[in-house]
């Protein structure tokens, strides 16, 4: 009975403290930029959480917003590895945006990517964007099809130097014949790079999408799409494919 009274008063001691401990974070960058387009530079410092004290992720990223009237704001952008923020007005409102990106840490080289506009002091986030119609397959006499835009030419690439692997899998035959229907591995995004498109036009962005056979390091090759936002949507101004050397 003492035991079950020790244990009984010691636990909500406890869940107390945790609910009330401060935020623990270290700063690791602070920027001083116009965000919210008064004319005056704002205070925004790039926060983190690491996992362990001797690791290189970070739990818990976040930035802290002050304007130059002391309004303040908090973005959080999850866990992640590196982050990074760069302002850049990619609406063309004529205000610099929040751009964040981090990388997750996995295999496939994708990173987090996350765009906000605090114009006006309204802060909105913004959705980047997505390549919507591509698509592909293994076809006859070891080819690939790969479709990246509505109605338009497919890509056909030859894939006879990866045939005995695809064999091995059993996608082909030793004749090049398709004993099951195979679609190949896509992507989301996996990161974009702010561009410059024009002295008038001002920024867009240039997005790097990997596409897969069999599995994920078996690399096709990678999409590569330059966007421009207008009208409040995301337009393709060019498309290409850069196969893997």
């Amino acid at each position: 009975m003492k035991y079950f009274l020790l244990l009984l008063f010691a636990f909500p001691i406890n869940a107390f403290a945790a609910e009330t401990a401060p935020e623990e974070g270290i700063l690791i960058e602070t920027y001083q930029v116009d965000v919210t387009g008064d004319g005056e530079n704002d205070t925004i410092e790039l926060k983190g959480k690491l996992f362990a004290p001797d690791a290189q992720y970070y739990q818990d990223i976040w930035a802290e917003v002050r304007a130059s009237d002391g309004k303040e704001w908090k973005i959080s952008y999850g866990g992640g590895y590196e982050p990074k923020l760069q302002f850049i007005d990619l609406n063309h409102d004529g205000i610099k945006d929040i751009f964040y990106q981090s990388p997750t840490g996995g295999s496939g080289g994708l990173y987090t990517s996350i765009w906000h506009t605090l114009a006006n002091q309204k802060l909105t986030e913004i959705p980047l964007p997505e390549q919507r119609y591509v698509s592909g397959k293994f076809e006859e006499n070891f080819q690939v099809i790969i479709e990246i835009v509505p109605n338009g030419k497919p890509i056909v690439m030859d894939v006879k130097d990866r045939a005995k692997d695809y064999i091995r899998l059993g996608i082909y035959d030793e004749e090049g014949n398709l004993l099951k229907p195979t679609s190949l591995m896509i992507d989301p995004i996996a990161f974009y790079e702010p561009i410059s498109i024009s002295e008038s036009k001002g920024y867009g962005l240039k997005s790097y999408q990997q596409i897969s056979g069999a599995y994920h390091a078996d690399r096709l090759g990678t999409i590569e799409t330059l966007w421009y936002y207008e009208n409040g949507e995301w337009i393709i101004l060019q498309t290409n494919w850069v196969e893997s050397s």
